[in-house]
């Protein structure tokens, strides 16, 4: 059957690896919980408020630093490993993750007080408390999944990449442009820019149930390369002439489009929230809408839709599924598909949590100034 999806080449370790790459998150957290833990960081507010203290929650950040070391380890193989080791325990490791992460869930939710959700299954998925920090605020469990997702994602990319170099004769420049772009773009841009993401979505409304969770730890360190399982192993697609320039040049130019979407919607809102009056690059004036004491941004990307961000998403999934150069093969396609079934569900969420926060009229109010949900002009 692995072979019929082809991906038949991670199937290919003896029974000792595969239980190992089965442990491989299990073995992965701890290391990396070890290194967030020992190596300094910086604290910080955020941007949700503890309700027992009345005072913005405090976060310790060193996620860059714990990254940055990660990637020394590995590259130099110091804890052993081979360096193709995560790419062809991937599809092992996923399993293994996904197991850990309902253990996880399970102790994280039903160790807390019964809430508003009284379905067990439902307050499983969803979580039952927003935050969940141990050792005087040193260690918060939802940030920990993304310095984890984070680092888990670049490193099993530029371990595919490793496994395709080794493996593959006539060489796919589409596999490293995937590697190097996930790892500096997406990956190590969100070290870099840390603190912003306590201004996110996930951060200020997401609770701490399976699907943050398992979309923390394992759907973003290791779902997110799930087009390289199948598309690793392919060669070059042969493309010539001015075929190849186009291709070579588009899909890198339209993930850096993305990227430019998706990075800068996310830090305006983040330069608004932390200071109102500021213009964002030094250009685009912050025009908003009284809502009593919040303001609703409609300026920028957030005047031309009311989630440009994931517009930014939708230039990523695409440009990925062309960057192998193999147009016909459903695993490169992948992420697009999860990018079409996911945003527009959170997008319409992220609409009934604003009309609750703001406002029914101050949000329709808005809705008529930016009338498109993602994409200017269309959507």
């Amino acid at each position: 059957m692995f072979d019929r999806l082809g991906i038949g080449h991670l199937t290919e370790l003896t029974a000792g690896e595969a239980l190992l790459g089965f442990l491989t998150p299990l073995f992965v957290m701890a290391a990396l919980f070890v290194l967030h833990m020992v190596l300094p960081g910086r604290r910080v507010p955020g941007y949700v408020v503890n309700a027992a203290t009345g005072q913005p929650r405090s976060y310790r950040l060193n996620g860059l630093l714990v990254f940055a070391v990660a990637q020394v380890l590995w590259w130099f193989e110091l804890t052993g490993m081979p360096r193709d080791w995560f790419y062809r325990s991937s599809l092992y490791a996923s399993a293994g993750g996904t197991v850990l992460a309902v253990i996880l869930t399970l102790i994280a939710v039903f160790s807390q007080p019964p809430g508003e959700v009284k379905n067990p299954f439902l307050a499983w998925w969803f979580g039952r408390t927003q935050e969940l920090q141990f050792f005087n605020s040193r260690f918060d469990l939802k940030m920990f999944s993304y310095v984890v997702g984070g680092t888990m994602l670049s490193l099993n990319a530029l371990s595919g990449a490793v496994w395709h170099y080794e493996n593959v004769a006539d060489l796919n420049p589409g596999v490293f442009t995937f590697a190097a772009f996930v790892s500096t773009f997406y990956v190590l841009n969100y070290f870099v820019v840390e603190r912003s993401q306590l201004y996110t979505y996930d951060v200020i409304h997401e609770r701490m149930g399976f699907k943050i969770i398992w979309g923390g730890f394992i759907v973003f360190g290791w779902g997110f390369i799930i087009p390289m399982w199948g598309l690793a192993a392919h060669s070059d697609p042969g493309f010539s002439g001015g075929w190849r320039v186009l291709w070579l040049i588009g899909a890198p130019a339209l993930y850096f489009a993305g990227w430019c979407f998706h990075f800068g919607a996310n830090m305006q809102k983040y330069t608004f929230k932390r200071w109102p009056d500021r213009k964002f690059l030094g250009l685009i004036e912050p025009k908003f809408i009284e809502a009593g004491d919040r303001k609703i941004l409609h300026s920028g990307f957030w005047g031309a839709a009311r989630h440009c961000n994931y517009m930014g998403e939708l230039c990523f999934g695409l440009a990925i599924a062309l960057m192998w150069g193999y147009f016909d093969n459903l695993w490169a396609w992948m992420y697009l598909v999860h990018v079409i079934v996911l945003f527009p569900l959170r997008q319409r969420q992220d609409d009934r949590h604003c009309a609750d926060k703001y406002g029914p009229d101050k949000w329709a109010e808005y809705r008529q100034r930016v009338p498109y949900r993602i994409v200017p002009g269309i959507y």
